[in-house]
């Protein structure tokens, strides 16, 4: 923990949707869901207005469906929008800071001490965190920021958290135990649901209340590690450096559930939601991976990892999570499972998926190797593309030859709807195509700094399923 409060942490709110709004004019202001459109799809990013019905990150999309109003936008991610305004906030953050540490598409930290030449003061930290997150809606076209300033990392993390969206918090130092005191024990990293069920048991419901635990309980209740970080971070005790360029060896993530999961069909929609990030944080750091990893952990704490190694890198989620999914079916969940994580590894920077090949068309041959890891050799599979319409996905960038650039409202029974709108223009009209019409193409996301080309009228607001 430092003397001067001069960590930073920056996260974007509600990133995916708030790029959609954006780009999507007749969204703004209404509930709008990000995720797996599907049957068994899993909410990436919901909107605040959509929150406001309950909806949530890592909730099946069914659920969010049942929960929010007629009109809600439940749109497929685009990945190239939200990498592209991440870099756009990536390089804000640069001038203000030799020192960033992007930990994912949406959030950061960055040293303001490394500068050397910013006012370190509470009131100084404020003026300076106010510019950046204003310097931020501006050159993302609306999308708000949250910023944390204290004397550590963990500081500056919750910091970020306590007033979004567009929120500000600066710890001066000495009032980092006035911060975190009052807060329930889920605020601190590494207390999932198994850890803040055991202190319930122990009346430790806030984290001044584990700040009052011996240090021995701890360790006789969690073990030397994970006792001994707990005691630390309840005192605010937290020396993690900012770690800037560094060489990504990995790329992973994983959840820890509330009630041990048994249901294959719930785990498989959770491996959907992990993979969506994971193959987003790959895209964001320009990489791909080989090798796709599964890890589990039981009810009883044991834990395994299974993977399969491809022949050809990939950064697409889709992939990702078919793979993921073929290792879980080989796993007995029966006895329930507590933890589920999707990891890359053998990264590349660069994609060379085969042109026709799907998961779907790998032949593969497994053998035990290691503890618990299982590895899998991809042979290349000999394929033809499949002839028929292209299958257009909620929320897609299209333009057509003649009504201009617009996004993909809604697909079904040969035909595919589009609502011709940008960023910049007013609410656009909704045009309807046969789903192989030649005139209609996909694009690239729109420029929101460009002025628009032309204005169109608005049209009737219907519900986007």
């Amino acid at each position: 923990m430092r003397q001067e409060a001069s960590i930073a942490h920056v996260d974007l709110d509600a990133m995916f949707a708030a790029v959609e709004q954006r780009d999507k004019v007749s969204l703004r202001g209404r509930p709008v869901i990000v995720g797996g459109v599907a049957g068994r799809g899993v909410v990436s990013t919901a909107s605040y207005e959509a929150r406001a019905y309950g909806a949530r990150s890592a909730m099946p999309t069914a659920e969010a469906r049942r929960r929010c109003p007629s009109g809600t936008a439940f749109l497929s991610p685009r990945f190239a929008a939200y990498r592209k305004t991440s870099q756009v906030v990536m390089a804000l953050l640069a001038e203000v800071s030799p020192l960033v540490e992007q930990v994912s598409i949406d959030e950061a930290y960055f040293d303001l001490a490394a500068a050397g030449r910013h006012d370190l003061s509470p009131d100084g930290l404020t003026a300076l965190a106010t510019r950046i997150k204003a310097d931020i809606a501006a050159a993302t076209g609306g999308v708000t920021a949250s910023i944390g300033v204290g004397t550590s990392k963990l500081i500056a993390k919750i910091g970020s958290d306590l007033n979004k969206p567009d929120g500000l918090t600066v710890v001066a130092p000495g009032q980092e135990q006035e911060l975190l005191y009052p807060l329930p024990v889920t605020r601190l990293p590494g207390v999932g649901p198994a850890t803040a069920e055991r202190l319930r048991r122990a009346g430790v419901h806030t984290i001044g209340g584990l700040a009052q635990v011996a240090r021995a309980d701890l360790l006789d209740w969690f073990g030397q590690a994970h006792g001994t970080g707990l005691y630390k971070l309840a005192r605010a005790d937290d020396d993690r450096t900012i770690v800037g360029e560094r060489e990504a060896k990995s790329v992973s993530a994983e959840e820890t559930f509330d009630v041990d999961l048994t249901d294959k069909t719930r785990l498989n929609t959770e491996i959907d939601l992990l993979a969506t990030r994971v193959g987003g944080r790959l895209r964001t750091g320009g990489l791909s991976a080989r090798t796709v990893t599964i890890k589990v952990r039981f009810y009883d704490f044991t834990t395994i990892t299974r993977s399969i190694t491809r022949a050809q890198p990939t950064d697409d989620p889709r992939l990702i999570a078919q793979l993921a999914r073929r290792l879980l079916a080989d796993v007995d969940t029966s006895a329930g499972i507590r933890l589920l994580g999707v990891g890359t590894t053998t990264l590349a920077d660069f994609v060379q998926d085969d042109l026709f090949g799907t998961v779907d068309a790998v032949e593969a041959t497994s053998r035990p190797d290691g503890a618990g890891q299982v590895e899998v050799t991809e042979h290349p599979a000999i394929a033809t593309p499949v002839a028929g319409p292209p299958a257009w996905r909620p929320g897609q960038d299209v333009r057509h030859d003649e009504h201009g650039p617009g996004w993909v409202w809604g697909s079904g029974r040969g035909r595919v709807t589009v609502r011709f709108e940008g960023p910049t223009t007013s609410p656009g009209p909704v045009r309807t195509f046969p789903v192989d019409d030649p005139a209609l193409h996909l694009t690239d996301p729109p420029d929101w700094t460009a002025p628009a080309s032309q204005v169109v009228r608005p049209a009737t607001d219907q519900a986007l399923h």
